[in-house]
């Protein structure tokens, strides 16, 4: 029986806060796989998670910052 993949949580993974509102920046990936995924959960629990992979986790956290900053923080709220 094999084990499950270990999650590789990214360093720059951080909460983000704008216009009062704090977002959850989870970036990761599976120990066997090398692109990162990405997903933002607001404050009340709901989760976005992105369609797209990323090559580093420098480029999803460049990902979310761009979407706040065209979108605004309320894209992500409920």
């Amino acid at each position: 029986m094999s084990a499950e993949p270990e999650l590789i949580q990214s360093p720059l993974s951080q909460s983000i806060t704008r216009d009062g509102h704090t977002l959850q920046v989870d970036i990761y990936r599976l120990e066997e796989e090398i692109d990162w995924l990405l997903e933002v959960v607001n404050e009340e629990g709901t989760s976005h998670v992105w369609d797209d992979r990323f090559a580093t986790d420098q480029a999803a956290l460049d990902a979310v910052h761009e979407a706040i900053d065209e979108e605004g923080v309320a894209a992500f709220l409920d």
